[in-house]
């Protein structure tokens, strides 16, 4: 990496550490990031709804209390590598220093990359974890070094260990090769060692999953079904406006410069991975966050085909990239304050649509909205439960709606016993010994736990914030006594694998 590449890659990266580590803990946990920090405090090989190794980081995070700055250092230290990664791909297709700050610029100014790492979610990984396995697949190619498909198999094994979409990934690569060749990588015995140790680093959690009957399919089935992907026009289009619009072209030629241009023939497989993938994304009914790391391969082709642009078109490009994300920002960072943050949502002329029918209505569309609201609740419980006479309090079950309730109750909830539900892992972790006597249940349907319980009242409410998610504020406690049959006989009629239950 020539001088003023290096210098523009640490700029660049420099940048994006300090606007995310100013604003990490502005708002509070995602809902997401507390059941993380749950589902790492009981380690496994795998849940319901992801592997374990985003769990099992984020409640390391956790060793010296509950931070949320410190559960998001690790989406920080992605976002930052992603650009000088970014780069090196470029730069194995000839990119020059102009073309490394297009490079860089863009694997920091798409706000739908940003979006990935402004909180800690199984996604985090992802668009460093394809660019790095996209780097060293090319890297074996290009400069005929066949050990890198040792590494991009032990970084792909570690992406199945935080995300499902990296067989996404996979499968478009070897469709690319098939392709687009070379075809002879399919004889190389370093191709499949590589493929070996994928396999062997993936075997853990596939086998938990196969144990417990693949739930992670049965949770596909149902999230997919809430899932507004809408048709590919309209995939496509969101796609353009949330990886940032004037970073369009760039992605575009990423696609269609190594078709007519001997120089980047290379990078052809590159193009046609990043084709086979989208269409997976879209034919699944994927969210349109699915497709986020593929982006940066595509960056980094295309500003290699734009190597040879004058220095001031490159210039202005960047600039105006960087303008259009950092008015975007406020839409996937917590920068605003989140009144302001409302407001402006309320006079824009084009709002953001909702990726997934839960985040319909939501304040601050559906991540940020999703950061409000947890402590109260569990204070809120607390109450309750401290009411209780000490007899009831012994036998006391605390039963939530949906994992992000019972995750804030178990990380927030000081004194309080563990929270149950029947969402997702929390499922599996069954009723954990309480027989139903006295059951204070959050986000209940009252007039159905009537019917399951010798009395259930409205004891009181939770969700005063007004930013917190629709389903999320104003909604009941009620505590029930002498549920019939008893809890663990119940139990399975509280399952429910997927999104959370919107309060019903």
């Amino acid at each position: 990496m020539s001088k003023g590449a290096r210098w523009t890659v640490w700029v660049v990266a420099g940048v994006v550490a300090v606007v995310h580590l100013a604003v990490a803990d502005r708002y509070g946990a995602f809902r997401n990031e507390l059941y993380f920090i749950v589902c790492g405090r009981h380690p496994a090989f795998g849940y319901v709804d992801q592997p374990p190794l985003v769990p099992l980081i984020a409640a390391a995070t956790q060793f010296a209390g509950t931070h949320v700055w410190a559960l998001r250092l690790p989406s920080v230290v992605t976002a930052v590598l992603l650009v000088p990664l970014t780069v090196a791909l470029a730069q194995l297709f000839g990119a020059g220093t102009r073309a490394a700050w297009l490079a860089a610029v863009a694997a920091a100014c798409s706000p739908l990359l940003i979006a990935m790492t402004a909180a800690f979610s199984t996604s985090t990984f992802e668009p460093l974890d394809f660019t790095a396995i996209a780097y060293l697949v090319t890297r074996a190619i290009v400069r005929n070094e066949p050990r890198a498909f040792w590494w991009s198999g032990a970084i792909a094994g570690f992406a199945f260990e935080a995300k499902y979409g990296v067989v996404m990934w996979g499968i478009g690569l070897a469709a690319g090769l098939v392709l687009a060749g070379p075809r002879t990588v399919f004889r190389s015995r370093d191709l499949w060692i590589g493929a070996g140790i994928a396999a062997i680093l993936a075997l853990p959690n596939a086998a938990w999953q196969l144990a417990h009957g693949f739930p992670f399919l049965e949770l596909v089935r149902n999230d997919n079904a809430g899932n507004l992907t809408g048709t590919p026009a309209a995939f496509a289009l969101d796609q353009v406006f949330s990886v940032n619009f004037v970073l369009a072209p760039l992605w575009i030629a990423g696609i269609v410069a190594p078709f007519v241009s001997k120089r980047l023939a290379g990078a052809r497989f590159l193009s046609i991975a990043f084709l086979v993938t989208a269409i997976l994304v879209v034919t699944s009914h994927g969210k349109n966050y699915y497709l986020a790391g593929a982006y940066p391969a595509m960056f980094a082709v295309g500003a290699a085909a734009c190597t040879a642009l004058p220095r001031l078109l490159v210039a202005l490009w960047a600039l105006l990239a960087a303008a259009n994300a950092t008015l975007a920002l406020p839409l996937v960072l917590p920068v605003l304050p989140p009144d302001r943050l409302q407001r402006m949502l309320d006079r824009m002329s084009f709002r953001p649509p909702p990726i997934e029918r839960a985040c319909i209505g939501a304040p601050l569309m559906c991540m940020l909205s999703d950061e409000f609201g947890w402590r109260e609740l569990a204070a809120r419980t607390a109450e309750v439960y401290s009411a209780l006479p000490p007899a009831d309090r012994a036998k006391a079950a605390i039963f939530a709606s949906n994992y992000g309730e019972a995750a804030a109750i178990d990380v927030y909830g000081s004194g309080l016993p563990p929270a149950l539900s029947g969402n997702n892992q929390y499922y599996l972790w069954g009723p954990r010994g309480y027989d139903g006597s006295v059951v204070i249940a959050i986000d209940a349907d009252p007039a159905a736990w009537k019917a399951y319980c010798d009395s259930a009242r409205v004891v009181a409410s939770f969700g005063d914030s007004p930013y917190a998610m629709p389903y999320e504020r104003n909604r009941p406690i009620v505590l029930c006594r002498g549920m019939r049959p008893g809890l663990a006989q119940r139990w399975p009629q509280f399952k429910h694998y997927g999104v959370e239950n919107l309060g019903q």
